[in-house]
């Protein structure tokens, strides 16, 4: 009877069930847009019947500052239009398909610097991958260095030789943690065995840490001349931006075997060809000369693997004929270890990478966040419907690469298409038309916008267990760096041909363009979080009432528009199980974010298309100093180093702090009329005063390391004053 209900009803991989929230998060999202209009309406009849043109210019600046927030939160709300949960059944892929017709995967670890991303950190990474509970010569594990150093490469080659011990250790006990750093930092089940194995590991984290504080590697700490051979590559002339193309093959699962005499999985060192004359896009290239494997995950170098049954799941999707033709990419979310108990930067961004995910998987499917992705190779070549073909036969998506990757011919091949000639001698489709689509800081959002208007469908799995694991930033400034950087490269992309606002939604369709536009206009909260963080305190101070009184009917529609969006995201951020402590973080974080990182990569932006210099991308550090560390588990903030971004954050606590305590003094003084007629900027202020605490903390009590600097201090007041002063001018005329 078994047998037959198998054979009438074919075994599930993978359902979607809609959120049982569907209904009343579309009947809110009517009436709310219903209330912003009405607010709009309200500020266009008050610029229109304005008597002076202080009053017109208030009106208008409000109109604009609700225009850009009513547009967040509208275009936001095609997430919640139709959110699905999907749910894996790995326990059924291998009645579906057999373990030796699993395909193949190339894994792809991107790094770029030795000193800010820790070779050790990119070594953990690797080596849990290649330990995944998947056929060993199916997995092909490419090093991708854009940093070209020699220190990198010295502890791959360690790494090789402590993996042929490693990999069969996991297979043998069934070990979950597969990174040995996260597995030797638990509670492990002690053995002679096991601390034979962590004995290896210490030595080969000790080799490689000396090696990286010597800053190169010496001739005796490599036995084979062979090996010796590849270093002499890193001459005098050999720098990060302009250096030759390294290409080295440190494991090949044709000949090399595991202490057990098992097929080890290839590991592959590359760094591509640099020249400050020419810029090219190599991504996928290399591996698809020496492996072309029909799936490729992508990972960040810190990204280690939580799960070694990861891509059983992936391969729910990848088999499930209902979605399979379509299906270009499966994303996993991106989640952090040692954040702090109340996540006090928001820098888990449970909205960006677990939540908003959900809302998109119910449309044409979610986005790619830059790690933790399954792709199908094809995705590459043109749309579902439409193929772009490579200049060679050899980079085409079904090509069998059958040749060691050894070999003299796919070495020089290899070497040829990572070349910075390569692209200047053909089509130039790559990054455009062809691979990774580039053209933004933001590449992966630009690539996964660029695949879902070109007809491709993606998946997004959420298993119980984080698939992976990274590091998020520890301090103020990393974190703000890192979201202006995401600022600048959305900007890039918003004022493209290809801005989702107008190519996303023709292409999509109108709820997967607003999705991806909710994204590419994050900057532009500055304008409203800028303006309501300054202009309401300054009117106050000088006794002026611009918002409803207490007692007007209006009032209570600004009470609902406060309560309604704080109450909805509050509600998101509880059913997705985080604490309320967590999500007053993220809303303290994205009042600050609006005066500090969009306002500023709206500033870098424009200087970069003026001509001016800027800094360009930065990579966030990986390095950890332990009294920061300290400090961030105990939930204080670092400032500690001098920042325009602290200097508009500073100038804004310090304005509200006044214009809050300076409001009630004239309250007192005044009577309950004046309370009646200023209680919206009032409230506003102490609002603002609230979440400003650390600011003050930091200004005022703070005498250790990560106080705010007093050149920031000085510079934050000065220009206070000013704003204050300029402000009373102008408002006497009002």
């Amino acid at each position: 009877m078994e047998e037959y209900a198998t054979a009438k009803q074919p075994l599930l991989l993978h359902t979607l069930p809609p959120s049982r929230r569907t209904l009343a998060n579309r009947a809110f999202a009517l009436v709310y847009t219903c209330a912003i209009l009405a607010v709009l309406c309200r500020h266009a009849a008050a610029a229109l019947g304005s008597a002076t043109f202080l009053s017109f210019v208030t009106s208008v600046t409000f109109f604009i500052a609700d225009l850009v927030l009513g547009f967040e939160w509208f275009s936001a709300q095609s997430f919640r239009f139709r959110p699905v949960h999907r749910r894996v059944f790995p326990e059924n892929l291998e009645k579906v398909v057999k373990r030796r017709d699993f395909p193949a995967l190339d894994i792809f670890i991107c790094t770029a610097d030795p000193y800010k991303e820790p070779p050790m950190t990119v070594v953990n990474t690797a080596l849990s991958v290649m330990a995944y509970d998947y056929p060993p010569e199916k997995i092909s594990v490419y090093v991708s260095d854009d940093g070209g150093s020699q220190l990198t490469l010295f502890a791959f080659m360690e790494a090789a030789r402590f993996a042929s011990h490693w990999i069969p250790f996991c297979r043998k006990n069934e070990i979950v943690d597969r990174c040995p750093d996260a597995f030797f930092g638990s509670n492990y089940s002690q053995s002679s065995e096991t601390e034979q194995i962590k004995k290896i590991y210490e030595s080969m984290k000790s080799s490689v840490e000396n090696i990286v504080k010597r800053g190169e590697v010496p001739y005796e700490f490599i036995p084979c001349e062979q090996k010796r051979q590849v270093f002499n590559k890193w001459t005098k002339r050999f720098t990060r931006k302009n250096h030759p193309t390294v290409i080295q093959v440190l494991l090949e699962a044709r000949e090399d075997k595991d202490i057990t005499g098992q097929s080890m999985p290839n590991l592959v060192y590359v760094s591509r060809e640099k020249s400050k004359m020419s810029f090219h896009h190599f991504k996928i290239r290399v591996s698809a000369v020496m492996t072309n494997a029909p799936i490729i995950l992508t990972l960040d170098c810190d990204m280690y693997s939580n799960d070694p049954k990861t891509l059983h799941r992936m391969l729910c999707y990848f088999f499930d004929h209902k979605i399979k033709p379509n299906l270009g990419f499966v994303q996993f979310p991106q989640h952090f270890h040692g954040i702090n108990k109340n996540d006090i930067y928001a820098t888990a961004v449970k909205g960006l990478f677990q939540m908003n995910p959900i809302g998109f998987d119910g449309l044409a499917g979610t986005n790619h966040y830059g790690t933790g992705c399954f792709f199908s190779r094809r995705v590459f070549f043109g749309g579902p419907l439409f193929f772009v073909g490579p200049e060679i036969p050899e980079l085409m998506p079904d090509h069998v690469a059958g040749r060691p990757i050894k070999s003299q011919p796919v070495m020089a091949l290899a070497h040829h298409v990572a070349s910075c000639k390569y692209e200047e001698q053909t089509n130039c489709n790559w990054g455009a038309k062809l691979g990774y689509r580039y053209g933004s800081l933001v590449e992966d959002y630009y690539t996964g916008f660029r695949l879902h208007c070109e007809g491709w469908k993606s998946a997004f799995c959420n298993p119980r267990r984080p698939a992976f694991l990274g590091e998020a930033p520890i301090t103020l400034v990393d974190a703000l760096n890192q979201t202006k950087r995401w600022d600048v490269g959305l900007l890039e992309v918003t004022i493209s041909k290809y801005s989702p606002i107008t190519f996303g939604v023709k292409s999509m369709g109108l709820l997967m363009g607003l999705c991806y536009a909710n994204y590419a206009f994050w900057p532009f909260l500055s304008i409203p979080i800028t303006i309501y963080g300054i202009f309401p305190q300054l009117t106050l101070l000088n006794g002026i009432s611009i918002f409803p009184k207490v007692s007007d009917k209006w009032f209570i529609l600004y009470v609902f528009l406060f309560m309604g969006a704080y109450g909805q995201d509050c509600l998101d951020f509880m059913s997705a199980e985080e604490t309320f402590k967590r999500w007053w973080s993220e809303q303290r974080m994205w009042m600050l974010r609006g005066v500090t990182t969009h306002l500023f990569g709206f500033i870098e932006f424009a200087s970069k298309h003026l001509g001016i210099a800027t800094h360009g991308f930065s990579l966030t550090s990986k390095v950890v100093d332990d009294e920061q560390r300290k400090r961030y588990d105990q939930g204080i903030f670092m400032f500690g180093v001098h920042s325009p971004m602290f200097v508009s954050l500073t100038v804004v606590a310090i304005i509200n702090f006044i214009a809050f305590f300076g409001g009630l003094v004239k309250v007192v003084l005044t009577g309950i009329g004046n309370a009646d007629q200023l209680f919206v900027q009032m409230f506003i202020a102490g609002f603002v005063v609230v979440n400003c605490w650390p600011v003050y903390d930091a200004m005022v009590f703070r005498t250790d390391k990560g106080r705010i600097p007093t050149k920031t201090i000085v510079i934050s007041i000065c220009l206070a004053s000013t704003l204050y002063i300029v402000a009373s001018f102008m408002l006497g005329h009002y």
